[in-house]
């Protein structure tokens, strides 16, 4: 019989988080800090909205791009927030979550050998949507003395005369790196100077703790019509189960998008749209506290490493701390793996986000501060344990 399988799908490998989390699924009293899914509960106004509008018999499809209140709603907030302005008719798309989003913009954008410059350590999606789109990954690693952000000599040197599109994966999944004005502005111009385009992931971008807000690329002069802009509800509005994210582009590229969407999904979830109109209508204030929370745990957990003499930047957005174990002398997964057998704590090794991650682990605090508490006090032992023998 002949091979059913594709050859690129076969040469790609899984992801590197789930292992951990199989074997913690064995383990009764193990704690897991490896899960980037907020804990709080969807907002109980959301929730009603979405029992309500399934009370109304709303379960019909919506439009291939969705619900034009939603989007009306979503043009409102990105103009309110990060001062972007979309038109919701023709220049956005609702998505069955953020990764749906990264998904068809790269099949819309990428011919076969386009190369797409990825700054690791970053979202695991990245790289493989890049290779089933027929694209070539370029990764540009980014270094903990620069706090993982993407530098303009970095950028440079990776550009060659096949590059067309940069992932900008920031706030960042795994590092918490943010990207400030002053971070942005080189990286801007160097993209008009190449005339290339931007794919910006700012799942994480009401979750940063500068004091100053997220600033988007996209909101650069010259910058909306190259740039791809992707967000969604799953970690502002700690709503990952009922998937639904957005993608906001030129009309031309959303016009293509569109296409795909409606041939491989139809529409995102109906219930998942009436319950998201009043999530960003009416729920700022709730994203304010799980906010204000997560800041609270992030300076405990920077505060116990500083106690514990392990290296750590300190990360400004998302939910995520990066700590380095370099000091230890075992790789990333090496250390993840003895301190889930030895100690019960499950955290995941930076090489699951990129081979930059290495000598990193990623420890996510959306858990609560009692649950960090534990953890915490385990991997102290953990550490002590080892440097006694060292």
């Amino acid at each position: 019989m002949r091979n059913p399988l594709n050859n690129t799908i076969t040469k790609i490998k899984p992801s590197g988080i789930r292992k951990f989390f199989d074997i913690v699924a064995e383990m009764p009293d193990a704690i897991s800090l490896g899960v980037g899914e907020p804990d709080f509960d969807t907002p109980w106004k959301v929730r009603d909205e979405a029992i309500y509008s399934l009370e109304r018999g709303r379960t019909f499809y919506t439009s291939n791009s969705g619900l034009k209140e939603l989007r009306v709603e979503i043009a409102d907030f990105l103009k309110r927030h990060y001062g972007l302005e979309y038109d919701p008719m023709t220049e956005m798309l609702m998505t069955v979550g953020g990764s749906e989003g990264i998904d068809i913009a790269l099949r819309a954008m990428l011919d076969p050998g386009d190369e797409v410059l990825i700054p690791q350590p970053c979202y695991v999606s990245y790289e493989p949507c890049t290779i089933l789109a027929g694209g070539v990954p370029v990764t540009i690693a980014l270094k903990e003395e620069n706090e993982f952000r993407l530098k303009a000599d970095e950028l440079e040197a990776a550009i060659t005369d096949k590059t067309k599109l940069l992932i900008m994966p920031f706030p960042n999944n795994p590092t918490g790196a943010v990207m400030e004005r002053a971070d942005l502005e080189p990286i801007v111009e160097i993209v008009k100077k190449h005339d290339l385009f931007v794919l910006t992931d700012e799942i994480y971008g009401e979750l940063t703790y500068t004091g100053q807000g997220h600033v988007s690329i996209a909101s650069f002069p010259g910058m909306k019509e190259r740039t791809i802009y992707i967000n969604g509800f799953s970690k502002s509005h700690a709503m990952t189960g009922w998937r639904l994210g957005y993608v906001c582009a030129p009309k031309e590229l959303t016009s293509q998008m569109t296409k795909i969407h409606q041939f491989a999904i139809m529409c995102a979830p109906t219930t998942s749209q009436y319950a998201a109109v009043t999530a960003i209508r009416e729920c700022d204030e709730d994203v304010a506290n799980m906010r204000e929370e997560y800041n609270d745990r992030r300076r405990y957990l920077l505060n116990r490493f500083k106690k514990m003499n392990i290296k750590c930047f300190e990360p400004y957005g998302a939910f995520y701390i990066f700590p380095s174990i370099a000091e230890f002398g075992m790789s990333s997964e090496d250390f993840c793996t003895r301190l889930l057998r030895e100690k019960e704590v499950a955290v995941v090794p930076g090489t699951a986000f990129g081979d930059s991650g290495e000598g990193n682990v990623r420890i996510s605090y959306a858990y609560s501060l009692e649950n960090l508490k534990r953890a915490m006090d385990r991997i102290e032992e953990f550490v002590e344990e080892i440097r006694a023998k060292g």
